[in-house]
């Protein structure tokens, strides 16, 4: 008797996670008639967090479908924006996207980050016990299923990684609003409650003044405003408008 055989075909989206010659077109694929079709998209190299349906023969499947000998399959990406239901929108980053979670908080947007590394097995728990997004470019950490959601960070530039994230999930944007180095929530401030913060030459060339709620750090339109002013326009020209 010969071995079982589905044909799959994944998206172009999905294409850089399995090896080059299951690119381009439906490939056949032996399986076993146990292990679900969840387990046999992962053992090509795609996370689930990155798959949007399954469609088996023209119907869509759920990841505990048992591909049977013959079957067509077709691997799609996510729909975007994608929803997360369940909790409010919110990320957690781990310890290799710090200038991603830096910008992230910078448009407002609720954003934990991993200034070590704590393991993935933490990571995935927080995730959890939160209910926060997972942004990662490790595999293996967004196959835990302990995760409550996740997802692929594309790219190693963190203007495209924004771009991405901002495109996938469409969060809301408050610029302005959250600490860039804790997440916390910031508050309008006198010089005098942030003087002891302050340099001579910035008390002097400056009066308004955020703080934080949460570690107390003090902000004000520094040296470096213009840059950060760059990012968040082009953030809120993309992306701020209905989606």
């Amino acid at each position: 008797m010969s071995t079982p055989e589905i044909h799959v075909d994944v998206a172009p989206e999905l294409a850089l996670f399995v090896p080059h010659a299951r690119r381009g077109g439906a490939h056949a694929l032996a399986v076993d008639g146990v292990s679900t079709l969840g387990h046999v998209v992962e053992s090509l190299g795609v996370p689930l967090t990155e798959v949007g349906t399954l469609v088996v023969d023209g119907r869509e499947v759920p990841v505990s479908h048992v591909p049977a000998h013959g079957e067509s399959v077709s691997v799609r990406p996510v729909e975007r924006p994608q929803r997360v239901p369940g909790a409010p929108l919110r990320f957690l980053l781990d310890v290799h996207l710090g200038t991603l979670a830096r910008r992230l908080r910078l448009l407002g947007v609720d954003t934990a980050y991993e200034s070590t590394d704590i393991g993935d097995p933490a990571l995935a728990a927080r995730s959890a016990a939160e209910r926060r997004v997972m942004l990662s470019r490790d595999r293996g950490l967004l196959r835990r299923r302990e995760l409550w959601a996740g997802a692929f960070v594309y790219s190693t530039r963190p203007d495209d990684q924004l771009r991405d994230v901002l495109d996938r999930f469409a969060p809301e944007l408050r610029p302005w609003t959250r600490c860039t180095a804790c997440n916390g929530l910031l508050k309008e401030a006198s010089k005098d409650e942030v003087a002891h913060q302050l340099k001579h030459g910035t008390q002097r060339s400056y009066d308004v003044f955020a703080q934080c709620r949460e570690c107390g750090r003090a902000y004000w339109k520094g040296a470096h405003h213009e840059q950060l002013e760059a990012i968040v326009e082009r953030a809120l020209e993309e992306f701020a408008g209905d989606r």
